[in-house]
């Protein structure tokens, strides 16, 4: 792990492998650590950057200066300075976002995408997703942080094998700022992309879970609109398929990158 100053802000990030760049990506209020079953695999083939976003893990806490764009530029200053044009880019929900965006702002930067349980538009999805983030900001409000951390946790991980994965997805949420969080939130609810979308012309593999928050048919109507995409649905799996299914998800990474 390593911490630099980037943005003006101080951002962790891991740096392992050797090769091609893969730059991967964590979820709202979570940290590189949604990578732990991904990157001791990919890492054997390619060079894993894994940055910490802003305001969460080992990053600077920066309560009030959030978004896509400005995480965004933070990733792409990242790979700056250290001396990397190019990358492929691998975005977990928030993270996938982050970049749909990179690979609107800076195409230059993108070799391929893969985006997991995500999309390109948090802000008029007309899905489940954005129901779901007005719920979440109501539990914070009425019931406070911890009960949101028992939800998203618990919904993420129902299984009783699933036990160790859920307390260990709660305490990062825990260890969030609580300001920061929601800024971070908020910012989502007014991001969007999808009118953009048709304009990306990277090589993009959409991830998607049978059982995810928002549809998989949702998945389908943006990878229609793509320039060059593809859809691989995995079954048996939630939103956190970083570790449900980690080894299908593994597999799907390693043929297309």
């Amino acid at each position: 792990m390593a911490l630099t100053t980037i943005n003006g802000i101080d951002l962790d990030y891991a740096d392992i492998g050797s090769g091609e760049v893969v730059v991967m990506l964590h979820g709202l209020g979570s940290t590189k650590k949604d990578w732990d079953l991904q990157i001791p695999v990919l890492s054997q083939k390619f060079r894993i950057i894994a940055p910490d976003f802003r305001a969460h893990g080992n990053s600077e806490r920066v309560p009030k200066e959030q978004g896509v764009d400005v995480m965004t530029e933070d990733v792409y200053q990242l790979l700056k300075s250290l001396n990397i044009s190019k990358a492929s880019f691998v975005g977990f929900s928030m993270g996938g976002a982050v970049c749909f965006n990179m690979a609107y702002t800076h195409p230059e930067a993108v070799h391929k995408l893969v985006i997991i349980n995500s999309g390109p538009d948090f802000n008029n999805a007309k899905d489940s997703g954005i129901d779901l983030l007005a719920e979440r900001t109501k539990i914070i409000k009425e019931q406070g942080f911890v009960s949101l951390a028992d939800t998203i946790s618990k919904g993420m991980f129902p299984e009783e094998n699933q036990a160790q994965w859920r307390k260990e997805f709660r305490q990062r949420i825990i260890d969030n700022d609580e300001d920061a969080y929601l800024h971070t939130f908020g910012s989502l609810m007014k991001w969007g992309l999808s009118d953009k979308v048709s304009e990306l012309s990277a090589p993009t593999l959409v991830v998607a879970s049978d059982l995810d928050y928002t549809s998989v048919d949702y998945k389908k109507s943006y990878v229609d609109k793509m320039q060059n995409a593809q859809l691989v649905i995995i079954e048996n799996s939630r939103h956190g398929i970083v570790l449900d299914q980690a080894e299908r998800l593994n597999q799907e990474l390693l043929k297309f990158l």
